[in-house]
């Protein structure tokens, strides 16, 4: 039966193999359009997971922030160039729990409101948000939820510790105490410490703590000065001397994800290349525990084209070509409503779309404008590029980057940049997408499950060999188009050379000729690929898998030690 009282409790039978109770701490989940919650990809693959744990009957719930602001919106300037508006949000369907408590920052009492996300609206589990959003509070604290990945530091670990620290008194109020406490990523780890106070036995923590970490990129393993986050009461009560002593932390600069490793029983990376890059990251610290992996994957009940997807089923190519060429007409009536832009849905088109950040190298393609513009002045084999993705709205030089594509493309009638990345846009370039370009620095890429989704609608990766991909693709093209990886002794600036010249390989060998010279080898290839990417890259693998590899193991697990890559 459901672990959650009843007015909470998951409108459900629990199925026996998922009864382990558990809870779910995330910054973010992307489970509507209409509820602006996400960044990206984390939010993503949270929200898939919770529909996917709705769909098994698994007895799982979620927590996250109920951000007033959300993320931002992303709009343009009087130029084109892009914008960032903060707008606060009201959601008519989150339900007030009544439930009110406060929680210390920095010693003093702030209040948090938990709100309530019945299961029926989304196709969930049921999922909490929290707020201090409220009257009670004093302006700097009713903030701290306004705004998702706030820019100043402080906020930020405020926030964090009402996600944790938060989490961990709703449980409280709600007179539960679930069996596996889920962090995915570090954001939540305040969870620990409220675990601490009420057991102090950091055995009892570790047989309940289980971690996820999403990424090798330094910014997403967030470091804070110990004595700061001491002065925030990010440890609540606990003493700097056990704090110490149960995290192995010396020294004056707290590692969030070190300390994750060292508190949780099992954490995991989430690709098996990841999870290999994950342990040969972390290899040189004592006392953490066992890293294997878990592979991140997409909802597909959510994500897939009814149309596109009874195609797939019937093996039917003709059906898939005309419906390809009806969702491309589709996005491209958004594409001339922002650009002014009259796309062909006859030409192939390559979509880059995603969170713009340096690894990903959103550019890479510009980088020899020779070679680009002979790309687009192609009159024998025609293509359009379309651009789409958020920056954090923060960072300059990424923001730079999609404004230096906005201008670049005004040359070209042929080449657009979005705005607007959320989840509606996203199934949109998804949909029409022929080619689904993916180009991060190799190793750099934990997953990347936009590439997943892609292929759930017939659009075929151009990857270099990073995350998931390493998991799906060959090097015989039979599914997709991978360009072979560097050699890791080669500068960056070789190395990125050596990756797009492998883009410009790939497309006049293989992607140009398939295309328009055999379109039902093309079509052929999109069925191929459609049906490698399900069922393993489909959540609902993933959230079973949580299950039986993550949360079934409190003793230490026999890890896949096999080499994901060749470049390790």
């Amino acid at each position: 039966m459901s672990f959650l009282p009843k007015p909470f409790a998951h409108p459900y039978e629990i199925a026996p193999e998922f009864s382990k109770s558990a809870v779910y701490f995330s910054c973010e989940f992307a489970l509507d359009q209409s509820f602006k919650i996400y960044s990206g990809g984390l939010g993503f693959l949270a929200g898939s997971h919770m529909k996917s744990a709705a769909a098994q009957r698994q007895n799982l719930c979620g927590v996250g922030i109920y951000w007033s602001y959300g993320y931002y919106n992303q709009t343009r300037g009087d130029e084109g160039e892009m914008a960032v508006q903060f707008r606060k949000n009201e959601y008519a369907f989150l339900r007030d729990t009544g439930i009110r408590f406060t929680v210390p920052i920095h010693g003093h009492p702030v209040w948090v409101k938990a709100l309530y996300l019945p299961a029926e609206t989304f196709s969930t589990v049921p999922m909490f948000f929290l707020s201090t959003d409220l009257e009670e509070n004093d302006p700097l604290s009713r903030a701290i939820t306004h705004r998702l990945y706030d820019n100043d530091p402080l906020r930020r670990i405020a926030q964090y510790t009402i996600l944790g620290a938060g989490g961990a008194r709703l449980m409280e109020e709600l007179g539960v105490d679930p069996e596996v406490w889920h962090l995915n990523e570090a954001h939540g780890l305040s969870a620990a410490f409220r675990l601490y106070e009420k057991h102090r036995d950091v055995e009892e923590v570790r047989k309940r703590l289980v971690f996820t970490t999403h990424t090798p990129e330094e910014a997403g393993n967030e470091k804070h000065d110990f004595k700061l986050l001491k002065d925030f009461s990010f440890f609540g009560s606990v003493p700097e001397e056990e704090v110490r002593e149960i995290t192995g932390i010396e020294g004056e600069v707290f590692n969030h994800s070190l300390a994750a490793l060292r508190l949780a029983h099992i954490a995991n990376g989430v690709s098996k290349l990841h999870g290999e890059v994950s342990r040969q990251m972390w290899k040189g610290h004592a006392g953490i525990c066992p890293i294997t992996h878990v592979t991140n994957a997409q909802n597909k009940k959510y994500w897939a084209d009814h149309g596109l997807e009874a195609a797939r089923v019937h093996g039917d190519t003709e059906l898939l070509r005309n419906r390809k060429r009806e969702l491309k007409e589709r996005l491209f009536r958004v594409v001339a409503d922002q650009t002014g832009k009259i796309f062909r849905p006859d030409v192939l088109t390559i979509v880059w779309a995603r969170r713009f950040a340096g690894y990903k190298r959103p550019d890479l393609i510009t980088r020899d404008m020779r070679l680009f513009r002979e790309l687009l002045s192609n009159s024998e084999h025609p293509v359009q590029v379309i651009w789409a993705g958020k920056p954090f709205p923060f960072d300059f030089g990424a923001i730079e980057t999609f404004n230096k594509l906005v201008g670049l493309c005004r040359h070209h009638p042929n080449a657009a940049v979005l705005v607007g990345y959320e989840l509606e846009l996203s199934r949109f370039l998804k949909n029409g997408a022929d080619i689904w370009l993916n180009n991060p620095v190799v190793t750099r890429e934990a997953s990347g499950t936009s590439g997943m989704t892609a292929a759930m609608n017939g659009a075929l990766n151009l990857s270099t060999y990073d995350g998931w991909v390493c998991e799906f693709a060959d090097f015989s093209g039979a599914n997709s188009f991978i360009i072979p990886p560097a050699d890791p002794s080669l500068s960056p600036e070789s190395r990125d050379r050596h990756d797009l010249l492998g883009f410009y390989e790939q497309m006049e060998k293989n992607v140009l000729p398939l295309y328009y010279e055999n379109p039902q080898g093309w079509a052929e290839k999109m069925l191929r690929s459609m049906n490698d990417v399900v069922p393993f890259f489909d959540s609902d693998r993933m959230a079973a898998e949580y299950y039986t590899k993550i949360y079934a193991h409190a003793a230490q697990p026999v890890i896949d030690q096999t080499p994901a890559h060749s470049v390790l």
